[in-house]
């Protein structure tokens, strides 16, 4: 990799002794490490032994032209520069399309003069340091991005747990590198289990840290045993000092097996759904509206609702109900539909689930973050 345009390794291919002289004059002043050979076989060994960040080769040559020579460089070595060299002052035009079709960087005409020669090197070699910079540059987003996430997804807890007779699944699938959406669980301490479900506005770096300040005040609220109004309060509280634009929707539920009653928060989230054993359906309605800093002030509520054997809970983000297919969006009927009709336990519905989004979006990804929460009570 080229560190310093002044300190480049360049290949010259020209079959006139007197044209690679005067070239290698040229640029050995500017400390380059230039190589001459005089044909297109010479240049073809050269690059086999040698890496070049550019090369200028002349367009008659023996046996091998040099466009013949550039194809040849550039399938070795995809990021040579080159320099066509020309001799022919017919249709000038011509040679110039045909060289940069060839993969080279510019021609020049020969005779030219050694101020246009140094130019045309310096701003090849220059254009080449800069994208190489823009390269490590995406390198080490990239690194770090997939650092991010990997460190986002050690905030998850385990994809399932099964504990005195409740299962709990899950299923997470991110759009991007960092999601919005963030899913959580514990057990309480009258032997039953909390669970969260959150989407923070957006993607990206942003929306990652704002899942953290999520997942930290729930798993804050122990000292409340995660009691769900304790939990909101806890996160609203978070998001007192961030601008209005960043906002969190999320549902917390908390199931007391004692009284087979689940209590929960729905802070303008997408509605719960609740399976009975009879295979009867119902929507937990939103008790609040979202938590933002510009709606600090208006409550939420918790409700109760019975939760007994055989009862099954899904917990879900906007990106399953908003999935996009030839029809329009997946929608919260189809969803209640699959839901309804599935046999499956736990894990195994929210495959069914994932599998059915993407039959009916087309695509191998999703628009949005795709988060799935299920709780379920032998």
């Amino acid at each position: 990799m080229m560190t310093d345009p002044r300190d480049a390794s360049i290949l010259v291919v020209d079959d006139d002794p007197g044209m690679l002289r005067a070239v290698s004059r040229i640029l050995a002043r500017r400390q380059h490490r230039v190589v001459c050979v005089d044909s297109g076989a010479g240049a073809l060994a050269q690059a086999k032994t040698s890496r070049f960040d550019l090369a200028i080769v002349d367009v008659r040559l023996p046996e091998m032209n040099g466009f013949d020579v550039t194809r040849a460089l550039k399938k070795d070595a995809p990021d040579i520069d080159v320099i066509i060299m020309t001799g022919n002052a017919e249709e000038p035009d011509e040679n110039l399309l045909r060289a940069i079709d060839e993969g080279a960087f510019y021609f020049i005409q020969k005779p030219f003069d050694r101020r246009v020669l140094l130019a045309l090197v310096n701003r090849c070699l220059e254009l080449r340091r800069l994208r190489e910079e823009r390269e490590r540059f995406l390198d080490r987003v990239e690194r770090e991005l997939e650092e991010a996430r990997q460190f986002q997804l050690s905030l998850l807890p385990p994809a399932k747990l099964e504990v005195r007779g409740l299962s709990i699944a899950a299923r997470y699938q991110a759009c991007s590198e960092l999601a919005g959406d963030i899913y959580d669980y514990v057990e309480t301490r009258d032997g039953g289990v909390a669970l969260l479900i959150a989407d923070v506005v957006g993607h990206g770096v942003s929306a990652a840290m704002m899942t953290g300040l999520v997942t930290a005040g729930f798993r804050a609220s122990h000292v409340d045993d995660f009691e769900p109004m304790a939990v909101v309060d806890r996160i609203r509280e978070g998001l007192r000092d961030f601008d209005p634009g960043r906002f969190v929707t999320l549902c917390c539920a908390r199931l007391n097996p004692g009284r087979d009653e689940l209590e929960y928060v729905n802070a303008g989230h997408p509605e719960p759904i609740i399976r009975r054993a009879d295979k009867t359906s119902l929507i937990l309605d939103s008790t609040g509206p979202i938590l933002s800093s510009a709606l600090f002030e208006i409550p939420c509520e918790r409700e109760s609702i019975s939760f007994g054997a055989g009862d099954s809970l899904l917990l879900y983000t906007d990106g399953v109900t908003e999935a996009r297919g030839p029809r329009g969006m997946f929608g919260r009927d189809q969803l209640v539909g699959c839901f309804q009709g599935s046999n499956a336990r736990a894990g195994d519905f929210l495959d069914e689930l994932l599998d059915a989004v993407n039959t009916y979006n087309g695509t191998k990804g999703h628009q949005d973050d795709v988060t799935l929460l299920s709780l379920d009570r032998e």
